[in-house]
């Protein structure tokens, strides 16, 4: 069964932060019980938020160790100068008046047999279901050198949006025209597929407009460039051309922040500004259940009609902690969050959830300070194949205006739908 265009364009139409997915029913028995989300970014507030908004008389208990919400997407942006940090910042306030319960606080262990979720300020809390949406851990020890060059503030992944993207925006700004900024590219799979080559975009941007004798060396960590490569390809040769060296299967192996070096398996990459993403995993709160339990105990398998871990009972797991062929994207972490709600409403009122969920992911990458491209596709989720695309949809090959207006506008509809 296909979508046909209309439905198409309603789920993830250029300005549409919303996605469909199945919403638990509103007849029958009411749920009851106590949920525990762990981790209010993308995943995890959206899903908090549509708990209490479809079971009512549940009670919605989300822990949260940060002040504020800082938006990974459009962090590239505060890079290129088009937006400041102050921008991609937003505060929780709206959440409690949805009858949410904020804890501010981390989650050190988890009983999973006496469903008891215990956190780093000593609460123990019982629930009847646990839902983790952490992101993911970065894997700094993976790159010989990385931590103290990184304690020395020498090199920052950025990979997380908040301190390290102000401070590699300062970095940028106090680098020297003429200079040469190092970035890196993970082995596939990594947090937002797109991130990387507009993050090369949005600086080559701001080098084009303040210190137009830089350049960029960009070390791929894949064979090729791993997503919208031609709407990237394009940018680099319209724009900013001879300014970034791409290099695919050039992962860096170690950073030497005395000499501002990144060494790959071919050579030493001397740079005045390192920008080094290194390999990922599921985020660490998932471990305290024995969820990352792929072949390569680093991501979290689900069933992925109702994202609850195939390692631990009553425990579900949203974001880019899980393994699946979804891209690990903000807006598919709001999917993830309401299918995940509508099934656990669903399973605490003594129902079957839907078993044929749709998700949708849009993802806009800017190209210039005017222009941006996009991604949009519509899922369907079908038992023994998990999700699979439907014929709609698809990825621009050329950036113009209008997605890059489509953008703005993207962000300020999801950011409300997360946190609204």
């Amino acid at each position: 069964m296909s979508l046909n265009r209309r439905d198409f364009l309603k789920l993830s139409g250029a300005g549409a932060a919303l996605a469909f997915t199945g919403c638990a029913s509103q007849y029958g028995a009411a749920a009851r019980g106590h949920v525990v989300v762990v981790g209010a970014g993308f995943g995890g507030a959206t899903c908090a938020k549509y708990l209490r908004q479809w079971g009512p008389n549940l009670d919605v208990t989300l822990i949260e160790p940060n002040d504020s919400f800082v938006s990974c997407p459009f962090s590239n942006w505060v890079l290129g100068g088009l937006r400041s940090m102050d921008d991609i910042t937003h505060s929780y306030d709206k959440l409690p008046k949805r009858g949410i319960r904020m804890l501010k606080d981390s989650v050190v262990a988890i009983d999973a047999d006496k469903r008891i979720v215990r956190t780093q300020g000593g609460a123990s809390i019982g629930y009847d279901r646990l839902v983790l949406a952490p992101g993911i851990e970065i894997l700094t020890d993976s790159v010989k050198g990385f931590q103290e060059a990184e304690a020395a503030g020498k090199v920052v992944h950025a990979w997380k949006a908040g301190p390290q993207t102000a401070l590699l925006r300062k970095q940028l700004q106090a680098m020297p025209d003429g200079g040469t900024f190092v970035m890196s590219v993970p082995a596939a799979p990594y947090r937002c597929p797109p991130g990387p080559y507009e993050r090369a975009c949005m600086v080559a941007y701001y080098f084009k407009q303040a210190k137009p004798k830089s350049r960029i060396i960009l070390l791929d960590g894949n064979p090729d460039i791993a997503s919208k490569k031609a709407l990237f390809l394009w940018a680099w040769n319209t724009f900013y051309p001879g300014m970034i060296d791409y290099r695919p299967n050039n992962a860096p192996l170690a950073v030497d922040g005395n000499k501002m070096t990144v060494s790959t398996e071919f050579d030493d990459v001397k740079g005045d500004v390192l920008n080094v993403v290194p390999k990922q995993r599921a985020g660490a709160v998932c471990n305290l259940v024995g969820a990352r339990n792929d072949s390569n105990k680093a991501w979290c398998t689900v069933n992925l009609a109702t994202f609850e871990s195939t390692a631990a009972p009553n425990v579900h797991i949203l974001g880019d902690s899980v393994q699946s062929n979804l891209p690990k994207s903000g807006h598919m972490a709001t999917n993830h969050a309401k299918v995940c709600a509508a099934a656990i409403v669903d399973l605490l009122a003594g129902r079957a959830p839907d078993p044929i969920p749709v998700v949708a992911n849009t993802c806009y990458s800017a190209t210039s300070g005017s222009t941006a491209g996009h991604v949009a596709n519509v899922y369907r989720f079908e038992a023994g194949k998990g999700y699979v695309s439907q014929p709609e949809g698809g990825a621009t090959s050329t950036g113009d205006e209008a997605n890059f207006h489509y953008a703005e506008s993207w962000s300020q509809n999801i950011w409300a739908e997360v946190l609204g």
